[in-house]
């Protein structure tokens, strides 16, 4: 059974015109998602961002287990350490086992590029700014590639408004604005509030079940 969560989305950064477009990356914080599958728990995903001036150390870790009659069908795990300057990556370190298939990415600034390489044997340098699928910037929205850390490939991506609606927030409904995030395999829709923080994600996964994460 293959989730495909979050990094597996060749994503999408068509704007709409919106003041949202250049919107400010937060200084440092939490993000902690339980995340579920057709609305029941299967794990968590945490985020952690820890700024200094300009620049960000961010840390991503991802446990899930799926069961089916109490028997474990499903295992994710997957933990990123990325080194950010600006709205620009500069250095990433992810370890991920896809129900038990281990994929190792790394990148350093090689020049004026990104070198990112596999234990595949991949490797590619990518000029310019890079940035990665970091939800918890805002920033995101304004890009038409990014950096897939599990795989190592840089997806086009298209992003785009979809509109308003409201979600569970620690126990209650809050106005949310949703951009969907459009590419292969699936969509994503990730979820803003009025404030601009990242405060849920939906996407379709294997078998046309929804992965749905929720902060906490």
């Amino acid at each position: 059974m293959k989730l495909q969560p979050l990094h597996r989305m060749g994503v999408v950064a068509l704007l709409t015109a919106s003041f949202h477009a250049n919107a400010a990356a937060p200084t440092g914080g939490t993000w902690d998602f339980v995340a579920l599958l057709d609305g029941e728990p299967i794990g968590e995903h945490r985020f952690s961002v820890v700024a200094s001036g300009d620049a960000r150390k961010v840390t991503s870790d991802a446990n899930f287990t799926v069961k089916f009659v109490g028997i474990t069908a499903y295992r994710y795990r997957h933990h990123a350490s990325e080194q950010w300057r600006g709205n620009c990556l500069k250095a990433l370190d992810a370890t991920t086992d896809d129900d038990g298939k281990a994929i190792q990415v790394r990148s350093k600034p090689e020049d004026d590029s990104l070198l990112v390489s596999t234990n595949a044997g991949k490797a590619r340098a990518l000029p310019g700014c890079v940035m990665s699928f970091a939800y918890w910037n805002p920033s995101i929205r304004s890009q038409t590639r990014l950096l897939n850390a599990q795989t190592g490939e840089l997806e086009e991506v298209q992003i785009r408004r979809m509109g308003a609606g409201e979600i569970p927030v620690r126990g209650k409904m809050v106005a949310a604005t949703r951009w969907r995030i459009s590419g292969p395999p699936q969509p994503v829709d990730v979820w803003y509030s009025a404030q601009d923080e990242w405060i849920g994600l939906d996407s379709t996964v294997a078998g046309g079940r929804t992965l749905s994460y929720r902060i906490r």
